[in-house]
C-alpha cells in the first residue's frame, strides 16, 4: 500500500470513528477538571479544616499519589483487556470518587475527603494513561510531540472550567480574620465550618453523575477493533518489559524531568492563590482564584502556540528555552515578590504549557513494543506532584511563600537539563533515527 492511499485508509477510519475520537479527546477535559478543582480545594480545606500550608497540600498528595499506585496496573489491565476497557473502568472509579464527596463532606473529615481524591486519581491514571500513548499511536513518531500538544489543549479548557467552577460554586467569599473567629461561640464556628464543607457536594455530585454517564456512553460506543482488542502475542505490558525500560539511561531521563515538572506545575497552581493573597494583602479569595483563571488561559494559549513554533522549531530546543525562560520567572516570583512575583508567576503557565506532552513524546521515541509500559512509568511520574507540593508547603510555613518558588525554579533547570541532554545526544531510545527533527 502506498503512502497515499494509507493516510485515505487512515481518513476514512477517522471518519467511521468520529464519535469514539471525540470521546477520547473529552477524557483530556475531564481530567483538567478535576486536577485543577484540587487547587481551589486546597484554599477551601485551609479554611474549612483550618490547615497549615503543609497540611492543605496533602490534598496534592493522596491525588497523585492515586495516580503513582495506578499507572502500571492500568498498562497491565490494557494489556488484557484493551483500551476501551481500560477508559471505562478510569471514569466509574472517577465517577464513585466523586460521589464520595457526599459522605465525606457531611462527615466533616478532612481525612474521608482525601481518600475520595485517591480514588478519583485511581480512575485518571487509567484514563492518562490509555490516552496519551494512544494520541500517540494515531499518526507519524516523528510529529508525535506536535500531535499530543494539540490533543492536550483540550486539557487546560478542563483546567479553566474547574477553576472558575470552584471558585463560583465552592469558594464562599467569607473569610473570617482571628479577631471574628474568637468571638464566635463553638456552635457557630462548628456551623461555619461544617456549611464550608458541604459546599463542596453540589458541584462533585454533579461530576460524578456525568462522569458516570460518560463512562455508560464509551461502553455502547462502537470502537476501532484496534482500540478493544487485548495485545495477542505481544507482552507490551509485562513485567519483563518494565525491567528493561529501567534499563534505557535516556528514557529514565524523561522520567526524572517528567516528575519534576508535574511537581512545579501542581506546586505554583496549588499555591498561586496563596502567594496572591499574602503577597497582595487584602486580596479577596474569589479575586486571587481569578488570577488563576487568568494563568490556565495562558497556559491554553500556550499549548496551541506551542503546537504552532513546532512546526518550524526542533521540540527539545523549544522545551529547553522554556525551561530557562520559567526558571528566570520563578527567580523574580521569589526574590521580588509584590504585584510584579504574581506576574512572573502567573506568566509561568504559558511556558510550562508544551512541557508534560513533550517530555511525554520524547520519552516514548523510538520503543516500540515497549509504549504501553513506558507510558505507565511517565503517569507514576506524576507522583512528583504530591511531593513537590509538600516541599513548598514547608518552606512556606517555616520561611515564606516567595521562599517556597525557589521550589519550582530547581525543577525547571532539571526540565532544562534533560532537553539540553535529547538535543546534544541525538536520541531518546533505543532507535536513534526517530528522534529527527519534526516535519513541517
Amino acid at each position: 500500500m502506498t503512502v497515499q492511499q494509507t493516510r485515505r485508509a487512515a481518513g476514512a477510519v477517522g471518519q467511521r470513528y468520529l464519535l469514539p475520537v471525540i470521546l477520547v479527546i473529552s477524557l483530556f477535559f475531564l481530567w483538567g477538571l478535576a486536577n485543577n478543582l484540587n487547587d481551589v480545594l486546597i484554599k477551601h480545606f485551609k479554611k474549612a479544616f483550618i490547615l497549615s500550608d503543609f497540611e492543605s497540600g496533602l490534598v496534592q498528595s493522596a491525588f497523585y499519589f492515586g495516580y503513582f499506585c495506578f499507572a502500571m496496573p492500568a498498562s497491565l489491565f490494557m494489556k488484557k483487556f484493551g483500551y476501551k476497557a481500560a477508559v471505562v473502568l478510569g471514569l466509574l472509579l472517577f465517577g464513585i470518587g466523586a460521589l464520595m464527596f457526599v459522605p465525606a463532606a457531611y462527615a466533616h473529615s478532612y481525612g474521608f475527603f482525601l481518600i475520595a481524591l485517591y480514588v478519583i486519581a485511581s480512575g485518571l491514571s487509567f484514563l492518562e494513561t490509555s490516552a496519551n500513548p494512544l494520541v500517540i499511536a494515531l499518526g507519524d513518531e516523528a510529529s508525535a510531540a506536535r500531535r499530543l500538544t494539540f490533543a492536550q489543549s483540550f486539557n487546560p479548557l478542563g483546567s479553566i472550567t474547574g477553576v472558575i467552577a470552584g471558585s463560583a460554586f465552592i469558594l464562599s467569599g467569607v473569610e473570617l480574620t482571628p479577631r471574628q473567629t474568637e468571638q464566635m461561640s463553638a456552635g457557630q464556628l462548628d456551623t461555619y465550618f461544617r456549611s464550608e464543607a458541604l459546599a463542596v457536594v453540589g458541584p462533585y455530585v454533579v461530576i460524578g453523575l456525568f462522569v458516570l454517564a460518560w463512562a455508560l456512553l464509551v461502553t455502547l460506543t462502537r470502537f476501532p477493533s484496534a482500540v478493544t482488542q487485548p495485545d495477542e502475542g505481544d507482552d507490551a505490558g509485562s513485567l519483563a518489559q518494565f525491567g528493561a525500560l529501567f534499563r534505557i539511561p535516556s528514557y529514565m531521563a524523561g522520567v526524572v524531568a517528567q516528575f519534576f515538572y508535574v511537581g512545579a506545575q501542581v506546586g505554583i497552581w496549588s499555591y498561586l492563590i496563596r502567594y496572591a493573597q499574602v503577597e497582595l494583602p487584602g486580596t479577596p479569595e474569589k479575586d486571587a482564584a481569578a488570577m488563576l483563571t487568568w494563568s490556565l488561559v495562558l497556559f491554553l494559549g500556550g499549548r496551541f502556540l506551542g503546537t504552532l513554533l513546532m512546526r518550524w522549531i526542533d521540540s527539545r530546543t523549544l522545551l529547553a528555552v522554556f525551561a530557562v525562560v520559567d526558571l528566570l520567572l520563578c527567580a523574580i516570583a521569589a526574590i521580588v515578590g509584590g504585584q510584579v512575583g504574581l506576574y512572573a508567576l502567573i506568566a509561568t503557565s504559558l511556558f510550562m504549557s508544551i512541557m508534560f506532552p513533550t517530555i511525554f513524546a520524547l520519552s516514548l521515541k523510538g520503543l516500540g513494543s515497549l509504549k504501553k509500559a513506558a507510558s505507565s512509568i511517565l503517569v507514576m511520574a506524576i507522583i512528583g506532584g504530591a511531593i513537590i507540593t509538600l516541599i513548598m508547603g514547608f518552606l512556606s510555613d517555616t520561611a515564606s511563600i516567595a521562599t517556597a518558588m525557589f521550589v519550582p525554579l530547581a525543577c525547571f533547570a532539571i526540565i532544562a537539563a534533560f532537553a539540553l541532554y535529547t538535543t546534544r545526544s541525538g536520541k531518546t531510545g533505543p532507535n536513534h533515527a526517530a528522534t529527527a527533527r519534526e516535519p513541517s
